[in-house]
């Protein structure tokens, strides 16, 4: 079976937005790979440590905002 490991980063990434916690932490709660490829793409801190959670970058804090944003939040329509 091929997994598109880039789209379950995406996913993974959104998802981390769920636990933000201390303006740019998350909990840990993902598979050690995918957290490391997401170090490696530059949106997390190294996140081999003792702590619980993981530092986001900057840019992974906005690219985790926008991706949670675009797959999970349904529109106000009521505007319309």
């Amino acid at each position: 079976m091929n997994i598109n490991t880039d789209a379950i980063d995406e996913a993974a990434l959104a998802l981390l937005y769920l636990t933000l916690h201390d303006q740019y932490r998350a909990w840990k709660g993902f598979d050690w790979d995918v957290l490391n490829r997401l170090y490696e793409k530059g949106f997390l801190c190294d996140p081999v440590n003792k702590t619980k959670s993981v530092v986001f970058t900057e840019e992974g804090l906005r690219e985790s905002e926008r991706l949670f944003r675009q797959h999970f939040v349904i529109p106000d329509r009521t505007n319309n």
